[in-house]
C-alpha cells in the first residue's frame, strides 16, 4: 500500500537514495554493493562551494566481499562527491577495518563503535547499517542455509539464518508456524 496522497502542498528539497546490488561471483564469494546519494532540488551553499541543481552534494559507494557465512572478505569505498572533496575521502581506507567480521554477529554495534562521530564517514557508516540485509536478500534462494533446500529433501541441521531476524519471521509466529513448522516454537525466542 503506497503512502496516503499528501493533503498540503509541499516542494521537495533533498533527495536521497540508497541502492544495494548483490553479486555473486564465479569464486563462490558474493559481492554486495551499495550506494548513497544525496542531491537538493535548488542551488546548494556550501562552505566549499555551491552545488547545481541535481548535483551531488554525496555520491558515496562501497563494495563488501563476503563468503556465504555472511564473513566480511575485503571492502573497498569510494566517493564520487563529498561536501568537502579530498579531505571526505581520507577516511575511506579505514573501513577495511570491518573485514573478518560477520555481517549477522556484532556487525551493526562494531560499525558503530569503530566508526561513530569523528572516527569515520557518517554516510559511510549509514550504508553499512544497511548491508546485513541487503546482504540477506541477495542470498534468499541461494544460500545453503536457506529452507527451500529443506523442502526440496536436503535438509539440514541448522536454523535458516533469517529466522528470528524480524517479527514476521520471529519463530513464534504465525507465519513460521504455517510456512516453517520445523523452526516454530510456541514462546518468543530468546
Amino acid at each position: 500500500m503506497p503512502l496516503p496522497i499528501a493533503t498540503v502542498e509541499r516542494v521537495r528539497k533533498h533527495k536521497r537514495s540508497i541502492t544495494f546490488e548483490g553479486f555473486k561471483r564465479n569464486d563462490g564469494l558474493w559481492d554486495i554493493e551499495g550506494r548513497l546519494v544525496d542531491v537538493k532540488d535548488q542551488d546548494f551553499i556550501m562552505r566549499s562551494g555551491t552545488r547545481k541543481s541535481g548535483e551531488p552534494i554525496h555520491d558515496i559507494s562501497v563494495r563488501v566481499t563476503i563468503d556465504t557465512e555472511m564473513n566480511v572478505i575485503d571492502v573497498v569505498a569510494c566517493s564520487d562527491s563529498t561536501p568537502f572533496t579530498g579531505v571526505c575521502e581520507q577516511i575511506l581506507p579505514d573501513y577495511r577495518k570491518i573485514i573478518g567480521m560477520n555481517l549477522f554477529k556484532g556487525f551493526l554495534k562494531s560499525v558503530k563503535t569503530l566508526f561513530g562521530e569523528t572516527r569515520g564517514c557518517t554516510h559511510l557508516s549509514e550504508l553499512l547499517m544497511a548491508l546485513p540485509t541487503a546482504a540477506m536478500q541477495s542470498f534468499s534462494g541461494e544460500s545453503r542455509h536457506d529452507e527451500h533446500e529443506h523442502v526440496q529433501g536436503r535438509g539440514h541441521e541448522k536454523k535458516p539464518f533469517y529466522l528470528d531476524r524480524c517479527h514476521a519471521l520471529s519463530t513464534d509466529s504465525d507465519v513460521v508456524r504455517r510456512y516453517f513448522p520445523r523452526w516454530f516454537r510456541n514462546q518468543p525466542p530468546g
